[in-house]
């Protein structure tokens, strides 16, 4: 948030809870205060001075205090009543004073807190404590010929007893209004960064948005340009073997019929591997951009040996009779592989890494353990583990992650295979 911005912010106004709550308050201070005017009343300690009739103490006393019921709400608009009101109180001597005094320290408070303009609201707190301090200096120069003459017969102290006085109110009055003033303006800061915070954590949760987006249009850009070289692949071999066929179609019948048998076989691959890739390309949901690499299963041990040579004890198992398998089938294990390998070299602390390629009736499965940090390939969740899922639910395939029993993590990759690329059961 810039520093224009900052100095624009209007902080909201209160919820309808915070508003029952004001009510609750308003009501509960003046209940308070007209208790302490029974209290007063009944002591005969009328500190301003000889008290106006009942019924005019009752009307200052919930006159300063029931305003509270609106003070977030509107803090201006509270602040001038209860001030004006408490003055014109103190002014007819109404012996309530000291949750008349709680009163407006609580709307000066609340002013700097809530106000909506908070150059206003400043404005309009200086102004307000400048008039009660000018009232008190009123009220010290009226009241000060009237002190009788054995008001303080017991004074000892080296200050004269009538400046004691007087600085003593001053000091009290310093503090009262210099508390509700900082924090007035401690609450209003403290909201306006919890505002910008919300404000850069959206900006974030936008970015991370964006970044998601460009994530999944990277990725299947790349899964595009797989499939233009898996289709293109197969429709040259598709070519070759119709230019073959056509050329001994009457000399040798028989290399004719191997060479359509090799176009049907090529021909249904493509529209197998065509269905895969745009089944991923028409759902939504994020993706790795990852850097296209070509290469499948029987590079695997490639990764093993970088593995190996970045200092971990890694070892590749083939087990089963491996099989000839689908391009796109071999290149998303080889990717998977290569994803798992790469969170365990980064992230998980590993010294050991095991690899292990099984050849199923049905199936052909990768599977990749290390011995380090439970969840270190899930540093890799977001766009990593997002990646590798799209590449096995594009085949219709099984994926499997998550800590060991007995230490470290797993990766484990199923994809099913074609019948005929497996073995018979």
């Amino acid at each position: 948030m810039t520093a224009a911005q900052q100095g624009e912010w209007h902080r909201p106004g209160p919820t309808a809870e915070q508003r029952r709550n004001d009510l609750w308050l308003g009501l509960g201070i003046t209940g308070l205060a007209l208790v302490s005017l029974t209290l007063a009343r009944s002591t005969g300690a009328f500190l301003l001075g000889p008290p106006p009739s009942g019924p005019e103490q009752l009307l200052w006393t919930v006159a300063v205090t029931l305003p509270l019921i609106w003070r977030r709400r509107w803090p201006a608009a509270t602040l001038l009543i209860i001030s004006v009101v408490f003055i014109a109180a103190q002014a007819r001597s109404a012996p309530e004073t000291q949750f008349s005094s709680w009163a407006l320290f609580c709307a000066l408070y609340t002013v700097g807190a809530w106000g909506q303009d908070h150059q206003l609201a400043r404005r309009l707190r200086i102004g307000v404590i400048a008039t009660m301090f000018a009232w008190l200096g009123v009220y010290y120069a009226v009241t000060i010929d009237h002190i009788p003459p054995g008001a303080f017969a017991d004074a000892v102290g080296p200050v004269p007893p009538v400046l004691a006085a007087m600085v003593s109110g001053v000091l009290v009055n310093v503090l009262v209004f210099g508390f509700a003033y900082f924090f007035g303006e401690t609450a209003w800061v403290s909201a306006r960064r919890e505002h910008e915070l919300q404000a850069q954590a959206e900006y974030l949760r936008g970015s991370q948005a964006e970044s998601r987006e460009r994530a999944v249009l990277g990725e299947r850009v790349r899964i595009a340009r797989e499939l233009h070289d898996v289709v293109a692949h197969h429709v040259s071999v598709m070519g070759v073997q119709a230019s073959a066929c056509r050329r001994v179609f009457d000399r040798d019948p028989g290399k004719a019929r191997t060479a359509l048998a090799a176009i049907e076989q090529s021909a249904r691959t493509a529209v197998d591997e065509l269905r895969r890739m745009l089944g991923v390309l028409r759902t939504s949901g994020d993706a790795l951009a990852e850097p296209p690499v070509a290469g499948g299963v029987e590079r695997i041990g490639e990764l093993v040996e970088r593995a190996r040579a970045a200092g971990l004890t890694a070892t590749l198992g083939v087990y089963g009779d491996s099989v000839p398998l689908p391009e796109s089938v071999s290149q998303a294990a080889y990717r998977v592989t290569q994803e798992a390998v790469t969170n365990t070299l980064k992230h998980a602390g590993a010294d050991m890494l095991d690899v292990r390629v099984r050849y199923l009736a049905r199936e052909v499965e990768v599977d990749v353990t290390d011995d380090g940090r439970a969840g270190g390939t899930a540093n890799a969740v977001g766009l990593g583990l997002i990646g590798m899922r799209e590449r096995v639910t594009a085949h219709d395939g099984d994926l499997e992650t998550g800590p060991r029993a007995g230490g470290g993590w797993r990766v484990r990759a199923r994809f099913p295979l074609p019948v005929s690329a497996g073995r018979s059961a």
